[in-house]
């Protein structure tokens, strides 16, 4: 094999991956053109269609997917062994994919990641943000950032953040016209502002605490949005009650702009904890990353 067809064949792994061959070369740091030129020249040389193109997206073919499977262990070692070097001269090098809401991005990723990245000038955070839970192993992420009650017992988990609560907050415009509840039970006579769950579908329920015992409600109101940002600003308006990160309305409550209901009844549930598969051996760049990470009250 010539050496253009490792390049060629790393970088179709890359467009698979990405699904466009903008990202692509963007990430491969490489024209749009010269990269599409190069996966015409090795389908040609391999006498195969790997790839089917449209206007919007790009996809493998039957083709293409046989390549990949036998094309990603390959890669994979490669990557770790130029892991593993970086390791020998003392300085891990490589790319850590990471899954994460994108409450945990703003409160335990930003604020470590600058002084990370400074102190590890090699290793390369690819951050992918979403809410849903995603399947690591299934979709080659090295790690993901949820909270500790929901990640699954076989992933070898760290803790990086403390532990987190919920609160029902409303704006005074909204108590003008309506009284306060008094238990989360008479939700059912307000207006609540809903947070849908795109992927696993369906309205999330609200949590509440009594003397220890978890319950859940389920509130109704005219409006729903899968973004937390929009939420807050919403109840802001006087839209609604909302269910909310208690750090995300700390400065709206203490301006007055927002007031916080039912506290007693609010409970705090584990923090965000780091996660991975079980590896007979971390790569070194993730173990880097779970360092600076790591939560120490």
């Amino acid at each position: 094999m010539k050496r253009d067809d490792l390049y060629d064949l790393a970088a179709f792994a890359v467009v698979a991956k990405q699904g466009s061959f903008t990202r692509a070369a963007a990430e491969l740091g490489m024209s749009q053109s010269a990269l599409s030129h190069a996966m015409k020249s090795l389908e040609a040389r391999l006498g195969v269609r790997l790839l089917s193109r449209t206007t919007r997206s790009v996809s493998t073919t039957e083709a293409g997917e046989t390549m990949l499977r036998s094309l990603r262990p390959a890669l994979e070692d490669i990557a770790s062994g130029v892991d593993a070097v970086g390791a020998l001269r003392g300085k891990p090098s490589g790319t850590v994919r990471l899954t994460a809401t994108k409450h945990a991005v703003s409160t335990v990723v930003m604020p470590v990641l600058p002084r990370f990245l400074a102190a590890h000038p090699d290793i390369r955070v690819d951050m992918l943000v979403e809410d849903s839970l995603t399947d690591i192993v299934a979709e080659r992420i090295d790690a993901g950032i949820r909270f500790g009650d929901i990640v699954e017992k076989d992933m070898i988990a760290v803790r990086i953040g403390p532990d987190i609560r919920m609160v029902v907050v409303g704006a005074p415009s909204y108590f003008a016209s309506h009284e306060v509840p008094r238990t989360p039970r008479e939700l059912a006579g307000h207006r609540c502002i809903n947070y849908r769950r795109v992927r696993a579908g369906g309205l999330y329920a609200w949590d509440f605490e009594d003397k220890g015992r978890p319950f859940q409600v389920r509130v109704d109101g005219p409006l729903s949005f899968n973004n937390g940002d929009l939420i807050r600003e919403a109840a802001l308006a006087g839209q609604g009650l909302a269910y909310v990160y208690d750090d995300e309305v700390a400065a709206d409550v203490k301006a007055g702009r927002l007031k916080r209901i039912l506290e007693k009844w609010c409970p705090a549930f584990p923090g965000y904890y780091l996660y991975h598969p079980s590896r007979r051996q971390t790569p070194p760049a993730l173990s880097a990353l779970i360092a600076a990470f790591r939560y120490r009250s």
